[in-house]
């Protein structure tokens, strides 16, 4: 619980018509090759964000090792289900598969609990869209709008006095980006700092659609919603002066 508590915020909200994850990357540093997560891969940067499935998206706070042992499991189960129905996996489901495990590690000796806990966006026919947390003692819930990491009481805080029952994708990526920008521990909110996942249904096939930003993406949106970095808006006043 120490090493969530002291990790990046990841942020989640559910949307009528969507699900909106958010989450600070912490490993930073002029000399780390970030080649591959510029380059976008379907499956996020490997840090924060994850794809589950086509219809599940991750989001980890806590011991990153720890978290890709997981991702690894939620992937087989999602497969192994897919081959057994020929369907999706729906999302509680998969929370629970994952929390099974997780609970397993808590009661043997010689193991050690996983240091992660995980939001789940995810589509499924039977429930639509849906937002789940999971802990370490292998415990899961449903939320409308949720937040795990570091800060995580000032944005539940935020949350609460915003969120509405009928907000849209378009509405909850600003009311994230707005809580982001407020309880994230950089000075600065940019793509090097951020990671972001939208979970929305194909207008034409219906199927789920998740999409992991890029981060010129990431840094279009921001700007877009008037957040930009704070440092290069100081530098563009002071050459202005």
């Amino acid at each position: 619980m120490e090493a969530i508590s002291h990790a990046g915020t990841v942020l989640g909200v559910l949307a009528k018509d969507g699900v909106v994850l958010a989450a600070e990357k912490k490993v930073t540093g002029k000399l780390l090759d970030l080649s591959s997560s510029k380059e976008g891969g379907y499956g996020g940067s490997g840090e924060k964000i994850f794809l589950l499935n086509s219809n599940v998206i991750g989001g980890v706070a806590g011991l990153t090792a720890d978290a890709n042992s997981l991702v690894n499991y939620c992937r087989s189960a999602a497969q192994k289900h897919l081959l057994t129905y020929n369907e999706d996996i729906p999302v509680e489901l998969l929370a629970q598969r994952l929390c099974d495990l997780k609970q397993g590690y808590t009661q043997y000796g010689g193991l050690r609990p996983f240091g992660v806990s995980i939001l789940y966006a995810g589509y499924d026919a039977h429930y639509n869209f849906q937002l789940y947390h999971s802990d370490p003692s292998g415990n899961y819930s449903g939320w409308k709008a949720t937040c795990i990491g570091a800060n995580s009481g000032t944005a539940q805080s935020l949350l609460k006095q915003e969120y509405k029952d009928d907000i849209t994708v378009k509405d909850a990526v600003g009311l994230v980006l707005r809580t982001m920008s407020k309880t994230m521990d950089s000075t600065t909110l940019g793509s090097e700092k951020l990671e972001f996942a939208v979970l929305t249904l194909d207008p034409e096939t219906g199927a789920p659609r998740a999409k992991i930003y890029r981060p010129h993406e990431i840094d279009a949106l921001l700007l877009s919603e008037g957040l930009t970095k704070k440092d290069e808006d100081k530098d563009a006043e002071m050459k202005s002066t």
